[in-house]
């Protein structure tokens, strides 16, 4: 029987590396820690071993289709599948509360596209009975909208990809062409682009989900907390080896019967189609 294998993106440093250092201790199987900088990543691992824990490194740039294919390929030819992915790698850009065209597309593409290239790729692999784990966050509920068009879209149980895109791309076209309107989403808009990127996500696995009913695959998005990591302007609240530990119980603990749900931080489920609900983020920024 091949060896099980685990997969963490953006795992160099903060939640991907407290994420992978409790999969070292507890998943039976091979670890990979990945990262987009290979430097970063090595130092990574090398702190890991110091630590006594021995995950494998492989470059990957989530928003690089040429890498997430050489990577697939590696894992196809190494291990033939595998059985653990969790989609931890973004961005958020602090200094830009109302970001421009460039900024927002950076974000989407990174915190939301790249899972299309991911899906196209990597999810071939995944072995019968795998898990998939999607890190969104407060910004990605529902209740961040408050365009009412996007709002029931959204909410449809038949919600297709083309449907997300089309979200995204509305949004991305207002900030283009001077459009945007700070009233279509809480909190006055602030970092818009990152509630659309992680709403987007987390609607994306309640679509995936679906498409791969039949695989025994489970496929979850979580919201880690208000960490103390780099992307976390002012610092945070919560540890990010607490929050990793969520990630753990959805990897490791949880039935597998438990599939397309959106989880909070204290492993609440959410009912992520309330759009009405005070989930939204406010007052980080």
């Amino acid at each position: 029987m091949a060896e099980k294998v685990a997969v963490v993106t953006g795992a160099s440093r903060g939640f991907g590396f407290a994420i992978v250092k409790g999969l070292c201790k507890r998943f039976d199987g091979i670890v990979y820690l990945t990262a987009r900088d290979e430097k970063s990543g090595q130092a990574a691992v090398k702190k890991m071993n110091e630590l006594g824990l021995k995950p494998l490194f492989h470059q990957l740039d989530v928003s690089d289709r040429a890498s997430v294919q050489k990577f697939a390929d590696y894992i196809k030819t190494k291990h033939g599948g595998f059985d653990v992915l969790v989609n931890n790698a973004a961005i958020l850009e602090w200094d830009q509360v109302y970001p421009t065209y460039e900024a927002a597309k950076r974000n989407i593409d990174i915190n939301y596209k790249s899972l299309l290239t991911i899906e196209e790729y990597l999810f071939p692999l995944l072995r019968d009975g795998a898990r998939v784990v999607n890190i969104s966050s407060a910004c990605g509920h529902l209740s961040n909208l408050k365009k009412q068009k996007w709002i029931r879209m959204l909410q449809d149980p038949d919600l297709t990809i083309e449907q997300i895109n089309s979200f995204v791309d509305e949004y991305l076209e207002s900030v283009k062409n001077g459009t945007f309107n700070k009233n279509d989403f809480a909190d006055d808009g602030k970092h818009a682009e990152h509630r659309v990127s992680k709403i987007a996500l987390t609607a994306l696995t309640r679509v995936l989900q679906n498409k791969y009913a039949d695989r025994n695959i489970s496929i979850n998005a979580v919201h880690p907390g208000h960490m103390k990591t780099d992307m976390a302007q002012g610092g945070g609240e919560v540890e990010p080896e607490e929050s990793a530990d969520l990630v753990l119980y959805l990897i490791l603990d949880a039935s597998p019967k438990l599939k397309g749900t959106f989880m909070w931080n204290d492993k609440t489920l959410i009912d992520w189609c309330d759009a009405e609900a005070d989930f939204a983020c406010k007052g980080l920024w």
